[in-house]
This record gives C-alpha cells, structure tokens and sequence, in this order.
C-alpha cells in the first residue's frame, strides 16, 4: 500500500466519523480538465471528503469547447471554467449557475513566444495555438491582444487544447501559443524553444468557478452547499498536509508533488471568506467587462445579466 493509499484511507476512516450534512450519495458529474486549479476538487474527491459530505462525484476530464455539450445533454450537471465562459454558455441557451470561486491565477495562465517576438505587437500575422472561441485560452488571447490594440484577426488561430498546444510548441510548431499550467512550466526552463510573452500577472483575467444546472441545484438544495464546503475543507487539508496532497494532485496531471506545487505558486485558490469578497464586487465587475468584449468578439449577442449568473448562497452564510 503506497503512501497515496494510506493517506486516503486514513481520511476515508475520519470522514465516517461524521455524519453528511445532506442524502448521502446525491450523485453529482462535474467537468473539469487538468488545470493545476481545478486540483482541489481531485483532492477532495480521492480524500474521500465529497463522500463525507454526502455527496456521490464523478470528475469528468472533458475539453472545455465541449462542457457545454455536456452539460446541455446531461451528462454532467455541473462543471468547472472561468467566469466569461460561463457568460457565453449562458448566452448560446445552457443556463446555469455559479455557485463558489475556485482560483484566481497569478501567472499559471499565459502566451509564449518564439526569441524572435519581442512584444504583444510582434503577434500581428503570426500562428497561434489557442483552444476555440468561448474558451479561456482563446479569451486571454483576445483579452491580451485587446488591451494592446489588436485582435484575434491579427493573428492566425490554430485550435489546439493547452496540453497540445504546449507540446507542438516544444516541438517546433507555430509561432505562439496559449496555455497554461501545469503545462506551461513545460516552457519555463527551454529557453532555446521561447520565452513567456505575457502572463496573468500581467493581465490578471483568469477566475475560475463552480457552476451547475439549475435543475440540479432546485432538485438538490443541499448540493451547492455541499460541493462548497467539500473544496473548502479540501483546501484546509492542503494546508495541513500539503506534501501529501501535492502527490495526490499532482499524480492526476502525472506530476510529482514538487512539481505540482511549483505549478500551484502561480495561482491562488479562494477560500470561503476571500468567495464572499469575490462576489460582493469583482464578480459583478469583472463580469461587466468580459461581457462588453465578448460583444465585441460576436461570442454573445447581447449583454448579460450578471444578477442571474450566480447563486451565491453556498457561501453567504
């Protein structure tokens, strides 16, 4: 039994002691991809923590030009992304409702660049690697290119997930690409292959939320406050046992765990008090700007109405 084993055991055995805030096994599919911020909920799900709050999780790797497919044919009910995806699943008809912050990233997010490209201007008639429109990666490349006077119609989009579009970068292709971690660690250190153009440090744009379908939430009132909490005490586990639940995450993305926590400095995950700061103001704000871009970009027809995007009762109280 290896020490990944144990640990789980262990917190398995504790989390018997209590009893589930709400009907246990309340059967829940979440999508998610191998973004080093989505890791918490891959902690909470293999320490046994959704189970010990009544809840039955599937994490399900699905790309995420796709999760609104899922979630509109009810293979999953609910999912992880960034808060202006959300504004356009909602915009093309998959409603839903986000319900708690998971990270915010301070750099994990970015472009990088061949030597030869120097700045944002550099782009213009360049090849980029970018997953499709009404994704993160493509966002950050058009918020990016925005903020310095350009477009997505300055450069050449080639569609390619973060985890490719790192790799065929290393391997020579295309000029530019948008990734992020773990992947973008991938980039770091080969120096020879290009540099790091611009990050979310620079353009701090990347916040991530839970969402799910409003039928699950109204047939499973306990759910959202469930799922919060489970991430909450997710994240105090990292604290207190952070080598072990670095290899446990870190494993998921075949890292090990000090790669993982290198990946993981260059973003934060929000706890429950920095949740209720999130949605008393930066989500309505950053909500109001993302979608005044997206008009721009033709991703949605007309503005949203952020008052209807979340349920923030999960972390209210």
């Amino acid at each position: 039994m290896n020490r990944i084993t144990v640990f789980v055991a262990a917190l398995g055995v504790a989390a018997g002691l209590s009893a589930p805030a709400m009907a246990a096994g309340t059967a829940v599919a979440i999508g998610i991809s191998g973004w080093t911020g989505f890791a918490p909920l891959t902690l909470a799900k293999q320490a046994g923590i959704f189970e010990k709050h009544g809840l039955d999780v599937t994490l399900k790797k699905v790309p995420q030009a796709s999760r609104p497919l899922a979630i509109a044919s009810g293979d999953l009910q609910c999912a992880a992304t960034t808060v202006e995806t959300w504004l356009v699943w909602n915009a093309s008809g998959v409603n839903t409702k986000q319900i708690f912050q998971l990270d915010k990233s301070y750099g994990a997010d970015g472009i990088v660049v061949r030597n030869d490209i120097k700045s944002v201007a550099d782009l213009k008639g360049k090849t980029v690697a970018s997953s499709a429109p009404g994704t993160s990666p493509y966002f950050l490349l058009a918020w990016v290119l925005n903020k310095n006077g350009m477009s997505t119609k300055d450069v050449t989009v080639v569609n390619l997930e973060p985890d490719a579009a790192a790799q065929a970068f290393l391997a020579g292709q295309n000029d530019a690409a948008v990734t992020y971690e773990p992947f973008i660690s991938a980039v770091r250190d080969k120096a020879d292959q290009g540099h790091i153009l611009a990050t979310t440090l620079d353009y701090p744009m990347v916040l991530d939320t839970v969402g799910c379908t409003p039928e699950f939430l109204k047939a499973n009132p306990g759910a959202a406050k469930a799922l919060a909490d489970s991430y909450f005490e997710a994240l105090e586990l990292i604290k207190k046992d952070p080598q072990k639940s670095y290899e446990i995450m870190g494993a998921d993305v075949k890292q090990s765990a000090k790669e993982f926590e290198d990946s993981a400095k260059y973003l934060k995950w929000a706890d429950k008090a920095e949740n209720k700061q999130f949605f008393t103001k930066d989500f309505q704000d950053f909500s109001k700007t993302a979608g005044e871009l997206l008009l721009q970009m033709g991703l949605i027809k007309q503005a949203p109405d952020v008052s209807t995007l979340a349920d923030t009762s999960a972390v209210s109280d």
